[in-house]
């Protein structure tokens, strides 16, 4: 992991079309902007955890009858 320090409307550039700059600093918390294509998803950690961790919860809560079910559904 690269490491770098940033001042207040310091900026990193990623590749040739990715920025990232430092828009403000106050009481410990400090917000960036990410310049990027449409295309590059940019998606924050703690969602993403949630996500899959829903993924996850959602898949063990599966009955075997709905399976069975969809399956003869699916056999149609």
């Amino acid at each position: 992991m690269l490491v770098l320090a940033r001042k207040l409307d310091e900026s990193i550039v990623i590749g040739d079309d990715i920025t990232i700059k430092v828009i403000s600093i106050d009481k410990g918390v400090v917000k960036i902007g990410i310049d990027a294509p449409s295309d590059v998803a940019i998606l924050r950690s703690e969602l993403l955890e949630d996500v899959k961790d829903s993924n996850i919860a959602a898949s063990k809560e599966v009955k075997v009858e709905s399976l069975n079910l969809l399956s003869k559904i699916l056999k149609r």
